[in-house]
């Protein structure tokens, strides 16, 4: 199996009045087909590590590979596409734009992408009724529950059909029983040629990945692996 995205030798540092290494010398191999959970404390880094292998924050020190190509984070427009065509992001937030419909804030991360207005809105209505909100498609986040605005948030992440999938603590606003449903949707996302990255602070849905990764001072491992 290939390894899709490759860490090596990572380091992210931040300068305030001392020097704060957030990641030390990170190396991992991801691999297509897999759903991965990253865990660890509030503070440890997690949210900075999916920004960088997002390709929205860069690191300290260290490189990324994505299909085997090393990233120039100086080449931000070349970044910038790359990751709209093969990265979609999920948010605890959602981020959702409150002016506009479910099915809006859906087909407008299509065309932004470069597709067509009518091709943006054909794909946003099948992942309306994929995910079984076709009757609250021409509603607003504020008219929709937590759980009805995290499906949208994952249906505007797959309008672009990425390769990769990055969550971050997507179910923290959420209660357990909707939880569980949002995970069974991003768990169903699985395919051999796509990535599922999650951060969580809930051990159950941690252990339901494929490999669980512990973030703690810095430093990244493995600390579970579902046969």
């Amino acid at each position: 199996m290939n390894n899709f995205i490759e860490l090596k030798n990572l380091s992210k540092i931040y300068y305030n009045q001392k020097k704060v290494y957030v990641l030390k010398n990170l190396s991992y191999k991801f691999k297509r087909g897999k759903i991965y959970s990253l865990v660890g404390p509030s503070g440890s880094g997690k949210s900075t590590l999916l920004n960088i292998l997002s390709l929205i924050d860069r690191p300290s020190r260290g490189n990324i590979f994505f299909k085997k190509k090393k990233i120039n984070f100086n080449e931000s427009k070349v970044n910038d596409k790359l990751r709209s065509n093969n990265f979609g992001i999920i948010y605890q937030e959602k981020n959702l734009l409150n002016d506009f419909t479910a099915k809006e804030n859906i087909y407008l991360s299509g065309i932004a992408n470069g597709k067509s207005y009518y091709e943006s809105l054909k794909l946003a209505e099948i992942l309306l009724s994929k995910l079984k909100l076709n009757n609250r498609s021409d509603h607003f986040p504020s008219e929709l529950s937590g759980g009805e605005n995290q499906r949208i948030a994952i249906a505007r992440a797959l309008i672009n059909s990425p390769n990769v999938v990055i969550a971050d603590e997507p179910s923290g606003n959420l209660d357990h029983k909707t939880a569980k449903q949002f995970f069974n949707i991003l768990f169903n996302l699985k395919s051999k040629d796509r990535i599922i990255i999650y951060a969580t602070h809930n051990r159950y849905f941690a252990n339901l990945a494929d490999c669980r990764l512990q973030l703690i001072n810095g430093k990244l491992k493995s600390t579970h692996a579902r046969k």
